[in-house]
C-alpha cells in the first residue's frame, strides 16, 4: 500500500515522507527500523518497525492508531530514547538522538507511574528533583501543578487513596511540572471509565492549548485521535509496521470532546480514517488466528 496522506475531502494526495512543510519538527523519524532478537537458540528475529518515516510538529498534536501490536509503543520509545533503531535514526528539533534519553521530552504511561510510598505533591516533585531542582522550589512547583490539574486539597494523599481520574491527573502533573517540549502518550486513558476519560480528555486539550507542547499520542481509540488530534496517523499491521496514511483533522479548537464527535466533520473524518484503519485490522486478526 502507498503511503498517501489525505486531505480535508479525503483525496489522495503526497507521501507521507515528501510532504514539505515549514512547521520546525519536533520529532523526525528517518526510515526507523527496530528488530528484536528472539528467545532460544533457534528463535527466529522480529521487525516490529520496519523503514517508518514520519514527522511531528512543534506544537503539534499528533495521534497515532494501528491494530493491536503493530509496534506503536515501539515507536513511542524510540522517541522517548529507550529503544535504539536497528537501522535509520530520530531527530529532536532537529538534532539526532544518538544515545541516552530524549530529555526533550515527558513520557506518560499506560500504567501508572506514581511512587506508591510518596504522596501525590511528591510524586510530581520527583522528575524536578531527580534534575537537581532544590526540594523546596520542586515542591513549589508541584502544589501549582496540583491546583491547574484540579487537585487541590489532594497533595498529601497517597496513590492509593485517588481515584483513576485523581492519579491519571497526577501522572500529568508530574509530566507537565518538567516543562518537557514534547510530550509522550501511551494511552494514558485507556483503563478509565468513558466519563472520567472526557473529563482527562477536555482536561489534555485545556492544558496543551495554554503552551502547545508537542505530542504524540498512541491509542486505539479512533474517536479519541479524531477528537484531540491535528492529525491523525495510521499505521499498518504488523510486523514491519511502517506509516500508511495520514489524515489532518479540520474541527476547529477549542473543542470539547462530546459535542466534537456529534459534528457532521467528526463522523465524515472518522469514516474516512476507518476505511483505511479497517484493512490492517482485518489483516492483523487474520495473522493472529494463523
Amino acid at each position: 500500500m502507498s503511503t498517501a496522506t489525505y486531505g480535508i475531502k479525503g483525496t489522495p494526495s503526497v507521501p507521507l515522507d515528501s510532504e514539505k512543510t515549514e512547521v520546525r519538527e519536533a520529532l523526525r523519524f528517518d526510515n526507523v527500523t527496530c528488530t528484536f532478537a528472539g528467545n532460544g537458540k533457534r528463535a527466529q528475529t522480529y521487525t516490529a518497525v520496519s523503514e517508518a518515516t514520519l514527522s511531528i510538529g512543534d506544537g503539534e498534536f499528533v495521534s497515532i492508531v494501528g491494530p493491536t501490536g503493530c509496534g506503536k509503543s515501539t515507536l513511542l520509545n524510540v522517541a522517548a530514547g529507550l529503544t535504539r533503531p536497528s537501522s535509520g535514526s530520530i531527530s529532536v528539533f532537529d538534532k539526532k538522538l544518538t544515545h541516552g534519553l530524549n530529555t526533550q521530552a515527558a513520557y506518560l504511561f499506560q500504567v501508572d507511574a506514581l511512587m506508591p510510598w510518596k504522596t501525590t505533591e511528591d510524586n510530581i516533585a520527583m522528575g524536578l528533583i531527580f534534575r537537581g531542582t532544590p526540594r523546596e522550589q520542586a515542591l513549589s512547583v508541584a502544589r501549582g501543578w496540583l491546583d491547574r490539574v484540579g487537585l487541590q486539597g489532594h497533595g498529601k494523599k497517597y496513590p492509593h487513596q485517588l481515584s483513576g481520574g485523581m492519579r491519571k491527573r497526577a501522572g500529568l502533573a508530574q509530566a507537565l511540572a518538567l516543562n518537557p517540549r514534547i510530550i509522550l502518550m501511551d494511552e494514558p486513558f485507556s483503563a478509565l471509565d468513558i466519563q472520567t476519560r472526557h473529563l482527562m480528555e477536555n482536561e489534555l486539550l485545556q492544558l496543551w492549548s495554554h503552551d502547545r507542547k508537542s505530542v504524540m499520542f498512541v491509542t486505539h481509540d479512533l474517536e479519541e485521535a479524531i477528537s484531540l488530534s491535528d492529525r491523525v496517523i495510521v499505521l499498518s499491521a504488523g510486523p514491519g509496521t511502517r506509516p500508511i496514511a495520514e489524515f489532518k483533522i479540520d474541527l476547529e479548537r477549542p473543542r470539547e470532546m462530546s459535542e466534537i464527535r456529534m459534528t457532521q466533520r467528526f463522523l465524515q473524518l472518522h469514516t474516512q480514517i476507518w476505511d483505511v484503519l479497517r484493512g490492517e485490522v482485518l489483516k492483523s486478526y487474520a495473522r493472529n488466528r494463523v
